[in-house]
Order: structure tokens, then C-alpha cells, then sequence
């Protein structure tokens, strides 16, 4: 794999690859969200060459949270959750489970969930799920998971991205789309129709090479100088934005037929902020009315595992969300990897 080489062909999105499935009996307790402070706009990034006409027309993005020096995607994971943690109410005791979904760990390892649980001072297992933008998602799906077989009580979801660190600042085209942040949510038994109502995820490995980082962490010094630059993320645009779009149309339409539910029965519309025009595209192509969405690209850019839960936990803080709404959600990302789900809020 080069970056050298423009990608020519595209991955069509293979519908055969989803698997679908239902959760319930499950239910959300608590949300909470974190961002850096520093705020990062698109005139900032003037002086790298980036085009501020060309990202707000092309990404939609107005600025963005860069984490700054010694703090890593662990640190933000373990703001976010000790929001949720307050805002649920619940005795940290109780947490039984850590699942962090993410593609940027502080380290390669141990964990980063390990580095949250021992910052939190909880006794549970912890650990990363890494599905690129997809991560959250694929985490949600794992820890709704163990709640329903009675393998856990009260998991923590975590979806945490230092996008910053991993972006290469002389890539114009990529590095003004991301930002860093997280988000946390915390689970418990639920009501028998609460959860994910029906949900159809997959991997096309065969897309790997359209969206991907080689290696690297970002607690060790130099190390891009040392690799040429590879362990910066990799993205060819425009067959993953055709993608996306195909893959959205055909899983939103898997889902909302299993459900037994049609749009107007949706509250709320929550697909990963990676483009705003992959958002609207979908969104127009499948019939989703544009006020039914919940995005927050403009101000934070694309914080790829954070971006679903940042915003949940804006929507429910702004009245958007309610105790039954049915909410439609949609992670994608490198892999490719996808996971989209009608849950009961």
C-alpha cells in the first residue's frame, strides 16, 4: 500500500457481508462527552497551505478540538466517562466492563481501556475495540451484548480518537477534516423493548486500502520521522464517499425493515460525522428529512469513534432526545467497516 499510488477502482458496497441481528432487554443510563479546550479554525491552518473555502464547501467543517501535548485518547476517554458516570447516577463500584472503542491508543500496549480503568479506580476488565470509525459502534453492539447474556450489568462504552496526532499537517485534503475528542455511554438491563432494535454490521477487507494508518503511537516521540511519515492515516476520498453513501442507503433500509418501523417513526438521526456531504447525500437519497438530523461536524470536525456519542450526549442535553424515542444510527470507516442500528432510547 502507497500513498503514492492513487487508487482507481471502487469498493461496491457488499450487502451479502452484513450480518443483522436484534439486542433487547437493554438499555442506555447515562451519556457524557469531552473535547480539548483548544479550538482549532480553518483560518489556523491558513499557514499549512489548507484552503478554508475549499474545507467549509467540501467537509462542512468550521473548526475543531486538537488535544494539546500530554494528552492522549486514555485522558479524554476518562473525561468523558466521568460525566456520564455523574450524569447516570450509578456507584462506580457497580461498572463491570470497560470497551473502548478506538484506533488511536496511547500505546500499542497495554490498552487504553486499561489506562481508563485504572484512572477511574474501577474493578472491571477492560478493553479496546479497534474498528476504525466504526469502533463505538462495534463496541456498542459488543457491550449490549454482554448485558443480554448476563455477562455484565453495567458496561461502560467508550468511543475516544486523538485524530491530531495521527493526521499528516501537509495533507490539505485530510488533515483540516478531523478533530479530537470522546464520548461515553453506560449500559444497563433494560425493558424488552429497549436496545438496539435491530442493527446490520459487516467488514469488506477488501476496501483496506482506501482508508488506513500503518503504525505508530503517539506517546512515542519522532516516530514519524523514523517510519517516513507512515504511521499518518491514509484516506482516498472519493471512492469512500461513494461508498458510504451506497453502504447507508442499503443498511438504513435493512434496519428500519427488521425493525418493523418506517422513518417517520425516527426521532432522531445520527450517522458518523465524517463529511457533511456524505450526511446530507445519504440523507437526501434515503428520504431523511434534514431536521431529523443531529450533527455537530461544523464544530468539531470528524472525531471518527467519538463522533456518535458526542452527539448523543449533545442531543439528550438539548431536548432532543427522550426516554422511548427510537434514534438511527450509523458508524463507517477503514476496514471497511460498518454498523448501523435502530436503538430505543
Amino acid at each position: 500500500m502507497s500513498s503514492q499510488t492513487p487508487i482507481q477502482r471502487e469498493i461496491p458496497y457488499a450487502a451479502q457481508q452484513s450480518r443483522r441481528g436484534s439486542i433487547t432487554g437493554v438499555q442506555v443510563v447515562g451519556v457524557g462527552s469531552w473535547v480539548p479546550e483548544n479550538r482549532v479554525c480553518n483560518e489556523d491552518l491558513a499557514a499549512l497551505g489548507c484552503d478554508t473555502e475549499w474545507i467549509v464547501k467540501r467537509t462542512g467543517v468550521l473548526e475543531r478540538r486538537h488535544a494539546p501535548p500530554g494528552i492522549a485518547t486514555s485522558d479524554m476517554a476518562v473525561e468523558a466517562s466521568r460525566q456520564c458516570i455523574a450524569r447516570a447516577g450509578v456507584d462506580p463500584a457497580d461498572i463491570d466492563l470497560i470497551l473502548l472503542g478506538t484506533y488511536t491508543p496511547d500505546y500499542t500496549m497495554p490498552a487504553a481501556a486499561a489506562l481508563v480503568q485504572d484512572e477511574l479506580g474501577l474493578c472491571a476488565p477492560a478493553m479496546d475495540i479497534q474498528a476504525a470509525c466504526t469502533s463505538f459502534m462495534y463496541a456498542l453492539i459488543t457491550g449490549m451484548q454482554y448485558v443480554a447474556t448476563g455477562c455484565a450489568k453495567s458496561p461502560l462504552v467508550i468511543g475516544a480518537d486523538c485524530n491530531s496526532r495521527v493526521c499528516n499537517p501537509a495533507d490539505v485534503k485530510t488533515f483540516p477534516i478531523f478533530g479530537d475528542g470522546a464520548g461515553a455511554m453506560l449500559l444497563a438491563p433494560g425493558q424488552a423493548d429497549q436496545g438496539l432494535v435491530a442493527f446490520s454490521y459487516g467488514t469488506d477487507g477488501s476496501g483496506r486500502d482506501l482508508l488506513y494508518r500503518m503504525g505508530g503511537t503517539y506517546r512515542s516521540p519522532g516516530l514519524a520521522e523514523t517510519l517516513n511519515g507512515y504511521p499518518y492515516l491514509f484516506m482516498e476520498g472519493r471512492p469512500v464517499f461513494k461508498w458510504a453513501i451506497r453502504m447507508l442507503r442499503q443498511t438504513v433500509h435493512d434496519v428500519l425493515e427488521a425493525a418493523g418501523v418506517t422513518l417517520s417513526d425516527i426521532s432522531l438521526v445520527v450517522f458518523h460525522q465524517a463529511n457533511i456531504r456524505i450526511i446530507h447525500a445519504a440523507a437526501d437519497d434515503i428520504g431523511i428529512p434534514r431536521q431529523k438530523l443531529y450533527n455537530n461536524l461544523d464544530r468539531y470536525g470528524n472525531t471518527s469513534s467519538a463522533s456518535i456519542p458526542l452527539c448523543l450526549d449533545e442531543a439528550e442535553r438539548e431536548g432532543r432526545l427522550h426516554r422511548g424515542d427510537l434514534v438511527l444510527l450509523s458508524g463507517f470507516g477503514g476496514g471497511l467497516s460498518w454498523a448501523t442500528g435502530v436503538l430505543r432510547w
